[in-house]
């Protein structure tokens, strides 16, 4: 444990709507930072796993979302676990790093020794303890959690160069063309408040640059295309990359699971991965049952309590059914998302689906998907709203909000 005069702050990065795209039809009615994964909105995770970290004085949530979009969960989320949580909205675009420098001064407000920086959308145990207690050992700038991945994955992400010995991240390229490392970058650091001065060096430096630019009105015209505001700093490419090596910056690995949330398919898979570390972190967020007074459970599942379900439903493994959502008799659910008000008929079946708020999904219905995470067709996704009507199968299909189908599909997108 640090002294008592030691103060730690978090930083959680949430994006914007026009940085979830790939989430559509999921985030076309919700802020992604609060779509529910295994019941808890997803920036839920790494909040609660903040809130492990000893000495913690303060979180910040920083996007492009209207704030009113977060204010009741902010206001929720702050008396639930007793620490003040605030939402930030950018201006505009200051890149990774400039959006915490843009916010330098409420940052710093607590003097804290230590900063946290996550963020939103990995999927990951969060060691943040451990990550402060090894970066405090190493006595650097920066620590940044890695992960060993397989080779042909690496370069869909920051690869990095440690020394085995020291930890001392020695090199980093953002998503190289040639195999650098299968060591990547998890989105996940911890500072000090240097990392402020570092930034501030690369704003200035661009400006000096600029003003001392001498050259001919063509030469000036392709150097402006490629030159950025000194305001927007990437953490990354100006950061990490000019830092490595200069025995400023050091990596923690993990060898707990690491998922990056970009489509729907990857939120039913870290719903998965959540719902199993509830195992250890919250046994009282699972059900269970036999079948004899409630309905038969396998493996990991979370029910809302406002939810209901028909006793002889069976439900599991990887299921999360949230608020107001009703399960009837002789229903069968396997690695699914069920969202508010959902209601879901007799002897229907959903397999590898998310199925959207207010949808309903008739008697003997099968909704289906063959479970690539990866691949865009490779769970099925109704929005908001959509009828199944009975007796009809929808395989590997997206289906956006309120549209009716009286017909089975299978891998259509249907708008």
């Amino acid at each position: 444990m640090g002294s008592s005069e030691e103060r730690v702050v978090a930083v959680i990065m949430v994006g914007g709507p026009t940085k979830g795209t790939r989430f559509r039809p999921l985030s076309l009615n919700i802020p992604k930072p609060l779509f529910p994964l295994a019941g808890q909105p997803m920036v839920h995770h790494p909040i609660s796993a903040c809130k492990r970290i000893p000495n913690l004085a303060q979180i910040y949530l920083v996007g492009f979302y209207e704030e009113r979009e977060f204010a009741l969960y902010v206001s929720s989320i702050s008396n639930e676990l007793k620490i003040p949580v605030r939402y930030l909205r950018e201006d505009k675009p200051h890149g990774s790093a400039g959006g915490l420098y843009n916010f330098r001064d409420l940052i710093m407000e607590d003097n804290p020794s230590h900063i946290f920086l996550l963020n939103c959308d990995v999927c990951c145990s969060f060691p943040l303890p451990e990550m402060l207690e090894a970066h405090k050992r190493y006595g650097g700038m920066g620590t940044i959690l890695v992960i060993k991945v397989s080779a042909e994955s690496a370069n869909q992400f920051g690869e990095l160069v440690a020394d085995p010995t020291t930890n001392e991240l020695l090199h980093y390229t953002e998503k190289p063309e040639t195999f650098v490392s299968d060591r990547i970058n998890c989105g996940v650091y911890v500072f000090t408040p240097d990392i402020f001065t570092a930034i501030q060096g690369v704003s200035t430096q661009r400006k000096d640059r600029a003003n001392l630019r001498r050259v001919s009105s063509f030469e000036a015209l392709q150097s402006a295309t490629r030159s950025l505001p000194s305001d927007f700093v990437r953490l990354d490419q100006d950061i990490l990359s000019p830092l490595a090596g200069k025995q400023q910056l050091y990596t923690y690995e993990t060898m707990d699971f690491w998922e990056q949330i970009k489509t729907p398919g990857m939120s039913l898979k870290c719903s998965a991965l959540y719902l199993s570390q509830f195992r250890f972190t919250s046994p009282h967020l699972l059900v269970s049952g036999n079948g004899t007074k409630g309905a038969t459970i396998i493996g990991d599942v979370y029910v809302h309590p406002s939810a209901k379900v028909h006793p002889t439903a069976k439900i599991g493994p990887n299921v999360s059914v949230s608020a107001n959502a009703r399960i009837g008799a002789g229903v069968r659910l396997i690695s699914c998302i069920i969202l508010d008000d959902v209601e879901i008929k007799e002897n229907a079946v959903v397999i590898h689906a998310i199925v959207g708020w207010k949808s309903s999904i008739g008697r003997w219905s099968r909704v289906q998907g063959e479970g690539d995470y990866n691949a865009k067709l490779g769970i099925t996704i109704l929005g908001e709203a959509v009828t199944v009507e009975d007796e009809v199968v929808v395989i590997n299909s997206i289906v956006l909000p309120n549209k009716t189908l009286n017909v089975s599909v299978q891998e259509e997108i249907i708008l």
